[in-house]
């Protein structure tokens, strides 16, 4: 039995070491209670990923209601045109076209963030690299041979990947741009943070708030614990 759960641990080990890889995750500032990130990282998503990607989890009303907009505002700022404040973002590619042209059809990310977790998409969407032997054209650090494109390389520019030989096998040890974009290092990052901000309030709306009522679940916890035991004292005293 022991030899046979050491066996087991072994091939989980090696199995998440293999799915993790040897990148090293960049650290994603995540605050949301920082509304104007939130709204700023909701415009980028439609501007950006709701072409492929919906997150159909997530209704204009309900960001309108959670970041304290106007509902006007969210749909002049935020939702596509023609959307409806009620509506949810879905996008506006039909399965069947998505999977012609890129092999599979996008995935809703209305869990992404849930899934993969904040610094995962953080250096994902950051680690994308010049590749010609792709059909798109580029590569991933972080998501080797991935079918996405670069959708933010007007905004970041063109990056390369600085490339050494570890044991007997090419390994992308760093990124370099090569042709600057529009925004500056420090502006690109805050855009991207942005978006993943955004994706991980999607994942959990409620996030803040379960957070805050969870100090009064333990407060509550805490009291009946108290009471239980003082109860207990006041049966048990005559008890010898």
């Amino acid at each position: 039995m022991k030899s046979l759960l050491t066996t087991l641990l072994l091939v989980l080990s090696l199995g998440a070491h293999a799915s993790g890889g040897e990148v090293k995750l960049e650290s994603a500032d995540i605050d949301l209670s920082d509304s104007a990130s939130l709204e700023r990282g909701a415009k980028t998503y439609v501007t950006y990923c709701l072409g492929c990607h919906s997150v159909k989890h997530i209704r204009y009303k309900r960001i309108a209601l959670d970041l304290k907009l106007d509902e006007a505002e969210v749909l002049k700022n935020v939702a596509p045109h023609s959307a409806g404040i009620y509506d949810q973002m879905h996008s506006a590619m039909n399965g069947h076209d998505a999977e012609k042209w890129f092999g599979t059809t996008p995935p809703d990310l209305s869990l992404i963030a849930r899934s993969r977790g904040a610094d995962w998409l953080y250096s994902y969407l950051k680690g994308f690299y010049a590749d010609k032997s792709k059909p798109t054209g580029v590569n991933n650090r972080v998501f080797k041979d991935v079918a996405m494109p670069s959708v933010f390389w007007q905004q970041q520019g063109i990056q390369t990947a600085v490339i050494h030989e570890v044991d007997g096998h090419e390994v992308v040890t760093d990124l370099k741009i090569d042709q600057p974009g529009q925004m500056s290092a420090k502006e690109f990052d805050t855009m991207v943070n942005d978006l993943v901000n955004f994706l991980v309030y999607v994942g959990e709306p409620v996030q803040l708030e379960r957070q805050a009522m969870g100090k009064y679940v333990l407060f509550f916890i805490l009291m009946i614990i108290a009471l239980a035991y003082l109860l207990k004292k006041e049966y048990w005293k005559d008890v010898h």
